[in-house]
């Protein structure tokens, strides 16, 4: 059974962290709000099931603290708790906690990723990023201590998320991006298709309202639709289409808060109902 898992940088989208997100951090708070800290519940259910690994049940939650600025860099910490059953008794339970910093210009990232699956223990992912001229080097301590480059234009995933945005604001509609988030072994980038719809001015009517919608520091806010799908860079493509590993749907807010996920895993889909919101202090850059 597979781990309700979205990869790192769908976890930095959901906080503004961003859930894996050219503009620059500056120009970015320039024409927008910046991005809010806060801490965010997700309350998950099963959406929907299809393919050979029926899953009959699924349960957890995502908790997200997201802090920081451009002028001091962002750390997010998330713990995401899932359980599925496939019938009969089978039942699998995930525990993912991580913990990141990635400064205002998206040119290092800091991460740790540990992964319990049932009552076994994965190897930890501990590394630091940071961009060298037109390349990313990356030195892991764990799982096994390693130094390698990233070649080509990978950004991590608060930068993601930041570009999305501004896609969002420019009325782009595609936005394709190569996202570094320190996911699996450490060692993997994903090719990543965003979709973005229309803006959803705040004071539209609203059908499913939750916490985000109804707090005073998002209700003239704008939003937007966003499916974001994620590939392995590294696999090849079947008859000229490649299948995403994970596609993730939210409501994105100009300040980088999601609500409304929908976490696509090919085989199932797990709905993310925002269940609390809390607007934390932060210090604004002088």
């Amino acid at each position: 059974m597979a781990c309700l898992k979205p990869p790192r940088a769908v976890l930095t989208t959901i906080a503004a962290v961003a859930v894996g997100t050219g503009l620059t951090i500056g120009s970015a708070q320039a024409t927008g709000p910046g991005f809010l800290s806060h801490q965010a519940l997700y309350e998950l259910s099963l959406l929907k099931s299809r393919g050979a690994k029926a899953v009959n049940a699924a349960r957890g939650r995502i908790l997200y603290n997201f802090t920081g600025s451009a002028c001091e860099g962002y750390t997010s910490e998330f713990r995401q708790v899932s359980e599925l059953n496939s019938g009969e008794g089978k039942s699998t339970l995930s525990d993912l906690r991580s913990t990141s910093w990635e400064d205002g210009e998206g040119k290092s990232y800091r991460f740790k990723i540990d992964t319990r699956m049932n009552d076994s223990d994965a190897p930890s992912v501990d590394g630091f990023a940071e961009r060298i001229g037109d390349r990313i080097r990356v030195k892991l301590k764990q799982p096994a201590a390693k130094t390698f480059n990233l070649e080509g234009s990978v950004v991590f995933p608060t930068e993601q998320i930041h570009r999305i945005i501004d896609a969002a604001r420019s009325g782009k509609s595609i936005l394709e991006l190569m996202v570094y988030d320190g996911s699996d072994d450490g060692e993997k980038v994903y090719n990543t298709l965003s979709v973005i719809g229309q803006p959803i001015s705040g004071d539209r009517s609203i059908a499913s309202p939750d916490p985000s919608t109804a707090n005073d520091k998002m209700k003239t806010l704008t939003r937007w639709p966003v499916t974001v799908s994620y590939y392995d860079r590294d696999a090849r493509a079947k008859d000229g289409e490649q299948t995403p590993v994970y596609a993730m749907s939210f409501e994105l807010f100009e300040n980088g808060v999601s609500r409304a996920l929908v976490l696509d895993y090919n085989d199932f889909v797990i709905s993310g109902a925002l269940g609390k919101f809390d607007v934390k202090d932060s210090k604004p850059c002088k």
